[in-house]
């Protein structure tokens, strides 16, 4: 499976890159190496230094350059090699390292990886978190020992959280809910609407505190290729109208790190409605987080594992309704992997161009 490159990816929270200090992570099966400039712009390179390809992130910080650990060579910002202390100090044309993109957008840092121009009005909108917006937020991330695309699923199908999630996130007269399905300027919305039910715990500490019977809805928006926001909450069965507590946004974000592991970045933003004390806001950070990693964690790992390095359709998957969002996700991937390998293609047919044309053969009788 290839990725798509041409895309804007977390690559970890804001506050992960810290003055002074190199971070390095993986993506897209490449290393990068992260830090921040004197100015306190972010700046990513390939962490990988050219010479004995040594991870630049084992070097140093000197003002905005990396100095590589083990011959000294330091590449700026751009990646350009900036000096050789060796010998006469002559920089060879291939001392360069790859630079990529980078926007500090919503308290998480952005990269870009395609070959294409980075276009930073195509950073998904998620503005409930920043602190204008006035939003309650709490945050985490965990590693997922899967392909992003199952981790992606298990988001748009939400029937799971009656059996995975009850008591936390899910209840049993979920089952059966209404769903609703839709696509919509190249992103999809899946809904699903539960009347008069038993309150999950998440949501009763949200709300009324009295587990009495609720009305509840789990709205999720997929932003290709790998963002979702969650607008889910209940209020009083039978109401007509939201009320301004017992609901909040929630932030999912996958960033693929290798076929087989991803990095989920998540948060909840909270209404004023649903301001919690400060002890109640770590109980339900907590409770997100138990949910995430040692609920759907264990089973998305499972999963990956029983797949193996076999292709998903390959292994023939049984189909249910519920499973209408996650097909039309894995579709449009599929199209978006597709139309950037056209694209590369096209370009690179120049240069093929130029070769002589093959010789003509004549056949005679």
């Amino acid at each position: 499976m290839s990725f798509i490159h041409n895309a804007w990816y977390v690559a970890c929270w804001s506050d992960d890159v810290k003055p002074g200090a190199l971070f390095s992570r993986t993506l897209l099966n490449q290393r990068v190496v992260f830090y921040r400039k004197a100015d306190g712009q972010a700046a990513a390179l390939q962490d990988r230094c050219p010479h004995r390809f040594i991870p630049l992130s084992m070097g140093k910080l000197s003002g905005d350059v990396i100095e590589c650990a083990y011959h000294g060579l330091q590449f700026d910002c751009s990646g350009r090699c900036t000096k050789n202390p060796h010998g006469d100090g002559k920089i060879p044309a291939a001392a360069q390292v790859r630079s990529y993109p980078v926007e500090d957008r919503h308290g998480m840092l952005w990269i870009w990886m395609g070959e294409e121009a980075a276009d930073p009005a195509l950073i998904p909108d998620y503005s409930v978190l920043d602190a204008a917006a006035g939003y309650q937020v709490t945050r985490g991330c965990i590693h997922i020992a899967a392909n992003y695309e199952l981790m992606g699923e298990n988001l748009l199908d939400l029937s799971h959280i009656t059996y995975l999630h009850d008591g936390y996130l899910g209840s049993p007269e979920q089952v059966g809910a209404d769903q609703t399905v839709k696509e919509e300027g190249g992103r999809l919305h899946c809904n699903r609407w539960m009347p008069n039910i038993s309150v999950p715990g998440i949501f009763d500490m949200l709300y009324r505190r009295d587990g009495k019977p609720v009305d509840m809805w789990t709205h999720m928006t997929w932003m290709p290729p790998s963002c979702f926001l969650l607008d889910t909450g209940v209020q009083q069965a039978g109401l007509a109208e939201r009320e301004q507590q017992g609901w909040y946004y929630g932030v999912h974000i996958l960033t693929p790190e290798t076929e087989r592991t991803t990095h989920y970045h998540f948060a909840a933003a909270l209404p004023a409605g649903t301001r919690l004390a400060p002890e109640d806001a770590a109980t339900f950070a907590q409770m997100r987080r138990y949910a995430f990693e040692e609920q759907d964690k264990p089973i998305i790992d499972a999963q990956q594992a029983a797949i193996g390095e076999a292709d998903f359709w390959s292994l023939k998957p049984v189909l249910l309704t519920v499973d209408a969002g996650p097909i039309r996700m894995r579709r449009s991937l599929e199209k978006l992997r597709q139309a950037e390998v056209a694209k590369r293609t096209a370009a690179a047919a120049p240069a093929d161009a130029t070769r002589a044309p093959a010789p003509q053969v004549t056949q005679t009788a």
